[in-house]
């Protein structure tokens, strides 16, 4: 069952889905896999070339939730 992370519009999670990762709405995309796309300096137009069509939107939000995740005290980064 599909559930909205809190603060974030296009993030969701779900126990039957990559283990419960958070993906981006409406896309099998995890923000993990966008993230080292990114880290890889893709381009957005590179990624949806090279995969698929995601939400442009979402790109802020993944870079804000990576951020937020990283921060946590318990989280080795």
């Amino acid at each position: 069952m599909e559930q909205a992370i809190k603060g974030y519009q296009w993030l969701i999670k779900d126990p039957d889905k990559f283990g419960g990762k958070p993906i981006i709405k409406g896309t099998r995309f995890t923000v993990s896999f966008i993230l080292s796309c990114l880290a890889e300096n893709m381009s957005y137009e590179e990624i949806i070339q090279e995969y698929s069509e995601f939400p442009r939107e979402s790109v802020p939000e993944i870079l804000k939730f990576a951020s937020e995740v990283t921060d946590i005290p318990d989280v080795a980064a």
